[in-house]
């Protein structure tokens, strides 16, 4: 009998669960709803079928799916062994997931059926994978060489494994998308996610009374352990969809009475001009997140304007930090627009300069961090782990300053900073004003290479339907509102902007799209 007094790891949230809210919906996906007791009892089926087939503690299984219970029920079922889920990006192709699946050590490989011909068309390159699972979605049929993991499930005990798991353990290793050639694989501990959790309940304001809509990848960390995660921990109920819809996310609102989404700034704008918003219900929506960009000014006033006594809370962080570090609450939305707010409750953040000082409030310096939730660090890359905890705090990556009220404002990432003429300008900054445009759906600033500039601002704007407004009116506008210097002095009217799975847009992409058009 093993010894989990004191023992706060992921593992335990279902258990703990259970015990609390027993019959109580926990997640409902399409046609199926789980209780908190159904959700135990699958993440321990789950446990105990990777057990027989040879799982043991430290091992990786790696998961390539769109959202579903079989994300956090995997998630759980691991985390019970002391095993590691590898979250696969559903946008990779297959050499690139081969990559991580190669890089991260798994030997499982659990694919959803609709996903299946991305892999099966180059299964010859995953020479490590010994086992093949399938997460059955769409179709019943299971092709030949994989194991149906619903059945699979179903034939083995639903008991606690009871497993020696300890806080320190690795649950986790997800790959970010940095601006490596390759990315990184995170090792996220029980101590990190625990720790964050708890960090978005409170800052957050969770309640087991909230029902909360889960539409962006749970691949990525941000709705897995900011929002989905944490709030089975609560007790509420959570409402998950396969795909980031903005009409079934309508939808679900008014059905299940959603009272609280996330979802970043790009996709918020795309429910705010979809063309059949009024049709539905959205009354319940009291609680609304948003990350990964800062929400333009006019949008939050847009946003309060639909949903009334909506509050909006800000997340900032990455994924080594499990995500969130700062969080910008409610009542300063408009008090301090465009901030990242405060550290939350587990998070210590400073702002360093590249000696390693400290710099003086009102001054530039890059974001770090000291919390319990920073990674244990990055997969088979000491040289990588090393460079990221210098001077002993975790580097962002990310530019910053401090307000004399000591909220924080995220400048630029620091490859994001253009440097034009010998001036540094925040593509943020200049995205801020060009949203006030009237006319402007969605916009991103960039730096382009340009023979007098060395690099020239450029932004890629997106226009509302049914404008007219030319790049001479955008340009324009912005010298009214901007400084020479950081006025676009290109804009290249586009359809849409290239965006990941979680909403934020690819400026890379734009940069390599656009570096010849000037």
């Amino acid at each position: 009998m093993s010894n989990k007094i004191n023992r706060d790891t992921i593992g335990e949230i279902s258990r703990r669960a259970a015990a609390k809210y027993n019959d109580k919906t926990a997640i409902v996906f399409r046609d199926k709803t789980f209780s908190f007791a159904d959700l135990e009892r699958k993440a321990c089926s789950f446990a105990n079928l990777m057990l027989r087939l040879g799982v043991k503690k430290g091992d990786r299984v790696a998961i390539n799916s769109f959202n579903s219970h079989h994300y956090p029920i995997s998630l759980l079922g691991l985390a019970k062994i002391g095993a590691v889920q590898v979250p696969i990006n559903f946008m990779l192709n297959a050499e690139e997931v081969d990559y991580v699946v190669t890089h991260s050590g798994a030997r499982i490989f659990l694919v959803e059926d609709s996903l299946l011909p991305v892999i099966q068309s180059k299964k010859n390159l995953f020479k490590n994978i010994k086992t093949w699972g399938l997460i059955p979605i769409s179709s019943p049929e299971t092709p030949s060489g994989f194991f149906d993991l619903d059945y699979e499930m179903s034939a083995v005990p639903a008991d606690d494994p009871d497993i020696d798991v300890f806080p320190e353990d690795i649950v986790q290793i997800p790959y970010t998308s940095g601006t490596e050639s390759r990315p990184k694989g995170a090792m996220l501990s029980h101590r990190s996610l625990m720790t964050q959790y708890f960090s978005c309940m409170i800052d957050g304001q969770y309640e087991t009374q909230d029902v909360s809509l889960h539409g962006l990848p749970l691949f990525h960390c941000a709705q897995l352990h900011c929002f989905l995660m944490p709030f089975i921990y609560t007790g509420a109920e959570n409402i998950i969809l396969h795909k980031a819809d903005p009409l079934e996310m309508l939808r679900c609102i008014e059905k299940y009475k959603v009272t609280h989404m996330f979802a970043p700034p790009t996709v918020w704008i795309g429910l705010l001009n979809h063309p059949r918003l009024r049709d539905f219900n959205l009354s319940s929506l009291k609680k609304a997140a948003y990350g990964a960009s800062i929400m333009p000014v006019e949008i939050i006033k847009r946003l309060t304007d639909t949903f009334p006594g909506l509050r909006l809370w800000n997340y900032y962080g990455q994924t080594e930090m499990g995500p969130v570090a700062t969080i910008l609450k409610p009542e300063d939305q408009l008090l301090k627009p465009g901030s990242a707010g405060k550290a939350v409750v587990n998070v210590e953040t400073r702002l360093m300069d590249d000696d390693g000082n400290f710099v003086p409030v009102g001054s530039v310096g890059e974001i770090v961090h000291r919390s319990g939730q920073v990674m244990t660090g990055y997969l088979n890359d000491p040289e990588k782990s090393a460079e990221a905890f210098a001077n002993g705090w975790f580097h962002s990556g990310d530019l910053g300053k401090f307000d004399e009220d000591g909220y924080l404002y995220v400048v630029d990432r620091k490859k994001d900073m253009i440097k034009t003429g010998g001036e540094n300008v925040a593509s943020r900054e200049v995205e801020e004003v060009i949203y006030q445009h009237p006319d402007v759906a969605e916009t991103a600033v960039i730096g382009l290479p340009d023979p007098k500039w060395i690099e020239l601002v450029a932004a890629v704007v997106v226009l509302k339907a049914g404008s007219a407004a030319t790049e001479k009116d955008i340009i324009d506008y912005c010298k009214k509102n901007l400084a020479g210097f950081k006025c676009p002095k290109k804009i290249i009217l586009t359809d849409k902007l290239p965006k990941n799975p979680s909403g934020k847009i690819l400026k890379r992409e734009l940069k390599e799209m656009f570096a010849s058009v000037i």
